[in-house]
C-alpha cells in the first residue's frame, strides 16, 4: 500500500512511515530535498512531516551533513523490539553456557540511541553476584558493554554518541572525553572492554562486541560480578570466554538479523 491508495485519513501516517523507511544502513543521513524528491513530496510537506517526527525523537539532524537521520526514540523502539527478536533467542543458549561455565552473570545488550539496553540475561551461580534488570537502559561511557560497542564504531560515530558533559555515577566513572577516547583505543586494541566500579560501587564487568555483516556492532555480551572476584587475571580469563562466544554469536545472528535481499525486476530489492 502506498500514500495514494491508503485509507482516508491515513495518508500523513503512511508518508511519515515512508520517510522513516528511506533511511538505510548504507544511507543513514539524508537531506530534506533528497527525501522530498525521492518520495514524491513537496519540500513543505516533507519538512512538516520531519518536524513532527523530530518532535517525538524519531528523527534528528545529522551534525556532519546537516541532513536528517533516525533519532534516539526510534532506535530505542527498535531495541525494545529485539526483546522478542531472534537475536535474543539465538543468544540465550550462549548466555546460559557462559553463566554456567564461569559462574558470573551474562548479559546481552544492544545499542539504543546513546545508551545500551539489556535484552538478555542469565544470573550467575554464586551467592554474591550482580543483578542487572532485563529492559534496563545504561549509559555507554560507564558500562563494559557500552565501551565495547563504542570501541568498535568509527571515530565519527563515537563522537556523535559521546557528548559532554558525561554523567558521573561513582568516583571511578570516566567523565573526561579525552580520557574516554584513550580508553576506547585500548579497548579496540585488546578486543574487550572493562568497567570496574564505574557504574556502581563494588561491581565489575567485561564485555565484547558482536559484529554484523558490515563489521558494525549492534550489540555486546558481558560477564559481570563483584570486584572481589573480577580483577586482574580473572577479567582476562572471562574476556577469552567472551571472545569465543562473540565470534559464534556474530556468525549465527547475521542471517537472522540481516537476511539476503531478493532482487526484484528493475534492480529493486525486496525491502525497497
Amino acid at each position: 500500500m502506498n500514500a495514494k491508495t491508503a485509507p482516508g485519513g491515513t495518508q500523513a501516517v503512511v508518508r511519515a512511515i515512508r520517510l522513516l523507511k528511506a533511511f538505510t544502513r548504507e544511507r543513514p543521513a539524508i537531506g530534506l530535498a533528497e527525501l522530498a524528491d525521492e518520495l514524491g513530496l513537496s519540500r513543505t510537506t516533507a519538512h512538516r512531516l520531519l518536524a513532527a517526527l523530530a518532535s517525538e525523537g524519531l528523527v534528528g539532524r545529522d551534525a556532519a551533513s546537516g541532513g536528517y537521520r533516525l533519532g534516539p526514540a526510534i532506535l530505542a523502539l527498535g531495541a525494545q523490539a529485539l526483546l522478542g527478536h531472534d537475536l535474543r533467542n539465538l543468544a540465550q543458549p550462549e548466555l546460559e553456557r557462559l553463566a554456567a561455565e564461569t559462574g558470573e552473570t551474562a548479559t546481552l545488550e544492544v545499542l539504543a540511541g546513546d545508551q545500551v539496553l539489556i535484552v538478555g540475561e542469565v544470573a550467575g551461580r554464586h551467592l554474591v553476584t550482580v543483578a542487572p534488570e532485563l529492559g534496563t537502559f545504561w549509559p555507554l561511557h560507564a558500562t563494559s558493554t557500552g565501551k565495547a560497542i563504542l570501541a568498535a564504531l568509527p571515530a565519527a560515530r563515537r563522537r556523535e554518541l559521546i557528548r559532554p558533559p558525561l554523567a558521573r555515577y561513582t568516583a571511578a566513572t570516566i567523565t573526561d572525553p579525552e580520557v574516554l577516547a584513550a580508553e576506547l583505543e585500548r579497548t579496540a586494541a585488546r578486543g574487550f572492554a572493562v568497567a570496574v566500579e564505574e557504574l556502581g560501587a563494588g561491581a565489575a564487568a567485561v564485555a565484547t562486541a558482536l559484529r554484523d555483516p558490515l563489521g558494525e556492532p549492534p550489540a555486546a555480551i558481558s560477564l559481570g560480578g563483584p570486584v572481589s572476584r573480577l580483577a586482574g587475571r580473572r577479567l582476562e580469563e572471562l574476556a577469552g570466554a567472551l571472545h569465543a562466544s562473540a565470534a559464534k554469536l556474530s556468525h549465527r545472528i547475521q542471517p537472522a538479523l540481516f537476511p539476503p535481499r531478493r532482487q526484484l525486476p528493475g534492480g529493486r530489492s525486496d525491502d525497497a
